[in-house]
């Protein structure tokens, strides 16, 4: 063997023996098409059904698209970077231990708080949604009481096996994807004039693109939108987290990857076409589901009765892998002792049943949105969502950059990786750019501008608190040298 194959060789036991010291009591139980589906189902949620609505009014038809487009090509970066991360150092919890080794240990205790509290926004975003589908049915029935039955129903499927989440997690996501699916092409259909569709004696084609013009409220909402389109994205990262309970990192985290982001290149910007060509831009909200006004206005009012249920199976779907992230943040943070440890305990089905109750608690902020303000208060979830995960792919794309470094530093070269993220550096210096480039929107837009001014000093009292634990921790003497091969310290 040649000295590069031999630290090749060496390096791959390591990262093996060091993901194997991460389990703490979780099980390597799914496999690839778990993987794939679960990064689908905690993507597609209401960021496709719900808030593309709402993106379509803001931006216009051809804003919306180019928004989503610039989001795809960002997840892309963000994913490719992740999963040359993920088959190296397949750790659960993967984001922070990341940033520990790679950027600093306080750094990585604010990647993991925000990430956490990203999950949690997100869960009480879908359970709302939830209430708000299910008063097509009943409405006169309040949405929280529906957001309280959909809590109950996904706690109940997280204290499961790994196995049986990942395979409930499976359908969940294969009725929605099938259901865009049909969308999509029924959509197609009624816009080339082989299916009739109500408001046109003609075949609508792309018409509702430029009647009003190609950008009717100007270019700056494209960008402005940007937030709520990240948040719509927000999802694809869980195969990072899956990683520690995936049979096969090398071969399952690279599919994913690449079939995670083409589906949903395909599935967003397919469906946005598709609405934004059916309804007008003026009509799109949050308060009706896209999908919904399209199959009503083709005139089957059964089919929308049943675009409600998909979306409905689709948003407890996204909050089910929403639930599971959160629940692993924390396990991973109790197991490296930056929170009680107890956190970090599994039953014998390998869950962490204590991390699972303590993140559920986010979802309280579900009802506080359902009953004071759904429509006002959801928006302003998504918006703090975003801005979180914005933070997140950029430590993933700098901790890409500093791995490969330290990589090639160690004597080894870019060919001995099982899995080489193509495009290198480019990639992750373009995703770092285009996220910076997104919070300068975030000041630019005054409307916004308050997301941003709320998460600076959040930011810094994460920083603050963990330092002061780790003095107050090395003055009572329990704090253990527990650095992983850190090189930041």
């Amino acid at each position: 063997m040649t000295e590069s194959q031999v630290n090749a060789s060496t390096a791959d036991t390591d990262a093996a023996e060091s993901a194997e010291a991460e389990q703490g009591g979780l099980e390597r139980k799914m496999e690839t098409r778990h993987l794939t589906m679960i990064s689908l189902g905690g993507v597609i949620g209401t960021g496709l059904f719900l808030s593309s609505g709402y993106t379509i009014h803001q931006a216009g038809p051809l804003g919306a698209i180019i928004a989503y487009g610039i989001g795809s090509m960002l997840v892309y970066f963000v994913m490719l970077s992740l999963g040359e991360l993920s088959v190296a150092m397949p750790y659960a919890g993967s984001f922070h231990l990341y940033a520990k080794r790679f950027i600093g240990p306080g750094t990585a205790f604010t990647i993991a708080v925000l990430y956490w509290l990203n999950w949690a926004v997100a869960l009480a975003s879908e359970f709302t949604a939830a209430g708000l589908l299910m008063q097509r049915w009943f409405p006169d029935s309040p949405a929280w009481i529906w957001s309280a039955a959909f809590i109950a129903v996904v706690f109940m499927l997280n204290i499961l096996s790994v196995r049986l989440y990942g395979e409930s997690e499976f359908w969940f996501a294969s009725i929605k994807v099938f259901a865009i699916i049909v969308f999509i092409v029924i959509g197609l259909l009624a816009m080339f004039g082989a299916i009739p569709i109500a408001g046109y004696d003609h075949a609508p084609l792309f018409e509702n693109f430029y009647n009003d013009g190609w950008f009717p409220n100007g270019v700056i909402p494209i960008f402005s939108t940007l937030l709520t389109v990240v948040f719509a994205f927000s999802g694809t990262e869980v195969v990072g987290v899956a990683a520690g309970e995936t049979k096969d990192p090398a071969q399952a985290i690279p599919k994913a990857v690449h079939t995670t982001v083409l589906r949903l290149a395909i599935f967003f910007i397919g469906s946005i076409a598709v609405m934004s060509a059916l309804i007008p831009w003026h009509r799109s909200g949050v308060d009706t589901s896209p999908f919904v006004l399209v199959f009503q206005s083709i005139g089957m009012p059964f089919a929308g009765d049943v675009m409600n249920f998909v979306v409905l199976t689709a948003v407890l779907s996204a909050a089910n892998s929403g639930l599971y992230v959160c629940s692993r943040m924390v396990w991973s943070l109790a197991q490296e002792g930056m929170i009680p440890r107890v956190l970090g305990k599994t039953n014998f089905h390998g869950v962490p049943v204590f991390a699972v109750l303590f993140s559920m608690a986010g979802s309280l902020l579900a009802l506080l949105s359902s009953v004071v303000a759904a429509s006002t208060v959801y928006l302003a979830l998504v918006a703090v969502s975003g801005l979180a995960t914005l933070v997140v792919w950029a430590s993933v794309s700098v901790c890409h950059l500093r791995f490969r470094k330290q990589w090639l530093d160690q004597g080894h070269s870019a060919d001995d990786l099982k899995y080489r993220a193509p495009g290198f550096p480019f990639v992750p210096i373009a995703a770092i750019v285009m996220c910076i480039g997104a919070l300068i929107l975030v000041i630019c837009d005054s409307s916004q501008r308050s997301t941003l001014l709320y998460m600076i000093p959040f930011v810094a009292i994460c920083y603050i608190g963990y330092y002061a634990s780790v003095a107050w921790r090395r003055k009572h003497g329990e704090l253990q040298d527990d650095t992983r091969g850190d090189t930041q310290g």
